[in-house]
């Protein structure tokens, strides 16, 4: 593997590369109705390219150098917060639930199959899955309404007497109520997995999302706060929870030499573990039923570049948040509007429209209007997931009504915030969705 000293042929490569983006990859001038505006994408430079290139020189295929200084970065990001980066931000969800069943690092206060986890019904389905594929029961809640979260009014009466966990996501961006959230969680004595993947960078009250639970899940999928490709990462500052997450996310084993290293722990063959025989080889003993999740060099140094990005993005989606906020402003007959929640401040990953019932108008027409604009949208994810195929039949509580689920499943849509969007393209968005209005006769 490389070191970090200057070579003059890397340096003469990282040249021609900041050449070839600059040639290749320039800015093309927005045209209204030709070009596409996005709901999301991945915005890099010439950086990225050249850190990309450099990690592909040293043909370290698995995990090295440069995940290692993306883990360090991004947890200092993170409140120092001890980060173990993951193929995805589903993995990121399976490592940190699969966690909460570790008997090695809960003990007897493990979960196990039949507990409950509070959740909700509208979201993306790799939030809930996790749940199931350990055998634990969800228990729904509705969201409320403007801010499209959990509905934090029911948590007290959905704890029951096998609720062990809350685990819900931050909804594009826009964080829950931590406060009552956190105070449930510490009264029943519940673990707390914030799903981060739509909000790195969100705060509440001051203090960055995903550092008020147990773990906090991210992901680095093109359409989320930075990319390298596919990837996410789980983080906590709980030592025995981040020792089980490693070994679940690193094929279950015990031992935690990184790749291309041995015997870190100096003991080696010195281990008794489980019913093998003493001396058995540590780098083949499996404490946790675990998997392969790790990224490789070459993402990671895609993410080393984007960080530097990071606080550049967060201000960009609130800037796009905001003039889509205004420009919308006289359209609340119309639609639901988003807000963020009281004492937070998001980083927004979308802009959330929902039709009020009253229009006489579908969403359906308005989306085939705003995609014959070239405006890319995406509804609030699954829906409502009790809806889907997959769903029928698994087990499940309800807690009062999913009335705003439903309302969101048929009548709500999201436009992107992206920092790939400019003024020009938000103002277009704005004027179409008017125009599209007045077409139908409406009078705001």
């Amino acid at each position: 593997m490389s070191s970090d000293q200057p070579d003059p042929l890397r340096q003469e490569i990282s040249t021609l590369v900041a050449r070839f983006h600059a040639a290749r990859h320039a800015a093309v001038p927005f045209v209204p109705g030709v070009s596409p505006v996005p709901v999301s994408g991945r915005v890099f430079g010439a950086e990225e390219l050249q850190t990309l290139v450099e990690s592909s020189l040293d043909f370290w295929l698995t995990t090295g150098r440069f995940n290692a200084r993306f883990e360090q970065e991004l947890g200092a990001f993170l409140a120092n917060r001890h980060v173990l980066t993951v193929n995805s931000g589903s993995s990121a969800n399976l490592v940190a639930m699969a966690a909460m069943t570790s008997s090695q690092a809960w003990g007897e206060s493990a979960l196990r199959p039949g507990d409950e986890v509070i959740t909700v019904a509208a979201g993306f389905p790799t939030t809930l899955n996790p749940i199931l594929i350990h055998g634990l029961t969800p228990v729904f809640l509705d969201l409320s309404l403007p801010d499209y979260n959990i509905d934090v009014t029911l948590l007290d009466e959905a704890v029951g007497p096998r609720t062990r966990a809350i685990m819900v996501a931050h909804t594009l961006g826009n964080p829950f109520n931590l406060e009552q959230v956190t105070r449930v969680a510490q009264k029943h004595g519940l673990r707390l997995i914030e799903d981060c993947c739509d909000a790195l960078g969100s705060t509440y009250q001051g203090r960055l999302v995903g550092t008020f639970g147990d773990v906090g899940t991210l992901s680095f999928y093109p359409a989320h706060h930075i990319t390298m490709g596919e990837g996410g990462a789980v983080f906590s500052d709980n030592g025995a929870l981040n020792q089980a997450m490693e070994s679940i996310r690193d094929w279950g084993r015990s031992c935690f030499c990184p790749p291309g290293r041995d015997n870190t722990c100096k003991r080696r063959f010195d281990w008794q573990l489980g019913e093998l025989p003493h001396g058995y080889d540590h780098k083949y003993i499996y404490s946790h039923l675990g998997y392969n999740l790790k990224i490789t060099d070459m993402q990671a140094s895609v993410g080393v570049a984007q960080l530097q990005r990071l606080p550049e993005f967060i201000q960009r989606r609130k800037h796009n948040f905001r003039r889509l906020r205004e420009g919308l402003a006289d359209l609340e007959s119309v639609f639901v509007l988003p807000e963020p929640t009281p004492g937070s401040d998001p980083a927004w990953f979308g802009f959330l429209l929902m039709l009020r019932e009253e229009m006489p108008f579908e969403r359906a027409a308005l989306l085939r209007f705003l995609d014959a604009s070239r405006i890319g949208f995406r509804l609030l994810f699954g829906g409502n997931l009790l809806r889907q195929p997959y769903m029928i039949g698994r087990p499940h509580r309800v807690v009062g009504s999913l009335e705003h689920t439903d309302a969101i499943m048929h009548r709500a849509f999201w436009v992107g915030t992206y920092p790939g969007l400019q003024d020009v393209h938000i103002d277009y968005i704005v004027e179409r969705i008017h125009q599209f209005v007045r077409e139908q006769g409406v009078n705001p």
